[in-house]
Formats: structure tokens, sequence, C-alpha cells
């Protein structure tokens, strides 16, 4: 089976570290658990990236596991690409996630 490249946008990455600091500011070293498992996750996406659904348009959706965040990709099947567009908390409204993946 072929693997896929993952492509993070700047806005994901920026997110992410912002999430991090959120957490360890609460609990020392929970961010860093946070961006460990939102890491693994993602990387996970090179090799099963069709094991999760599309929750809308093409945008499929991965829990970040132990915390309440969802990664928002899609799969060009042309290139072999993973696009990560957005990571979000599951609690927030769902018109975050259109304006965040707008491109999609």
């Amino acid at each position: 089976m072929k693997s896929y490249k993952i492509k993070i946008k700047d806005e994901v990455l920026t997110d992410i570290f912002n999430i991090t600091d959120w957490y360890n500011e609460r609990v020392p070293n929970l961010g860093l658990k946070f961006q460990k498992n939102a890491r693994l996750q993602i990387n996970s996406l090179k090799h099963n990236a069709h094991i999760f659904a599309v929750r809308y348009n093409s945008v499929r959706c991965v829990l970040v596991k132990k915390f309440p965040f969802l990664i928002h990709y899609i799969i060009d099947e042309d290139s072999r690409v993973v696009n990560v567009y957005a990571i979000i908390h599951t609690s927030r409204n769902p018109k975050i996630w259109e304006r965040k993946t707008k491109e999609v």
C-alpha cells in the first residue's frame, strides 16, 4: 500500500501551538501531551487516511486522542496528498469549520 504525503496549513500549526500553550498554562506538560497526540494522529493519516468518515463536502475528520479536537482534512488521490485544513474544538460552532476549510 502506497502512503500519502501530509500537507498542513500554516494556520493549523499556529492553532496547535496556541492550544499547546493553553493546556500548558493550566496543567504543566498537558500541552505537550496534546501536541504529541495531534502529531501522531496527523502522521497516522499517511497510511490510514481513508478509515475516517467524510463529514461534509469531501472533508474527513479524526479526533485527537484524549482531547476534544477534530483534525479536518481532505485526500487528494491524484497527487497522493492528505491536506490538513483545520484543528477545531468539538464544541465550536460548525460555521467555523466552513470558514477554515473554505478552500476545499
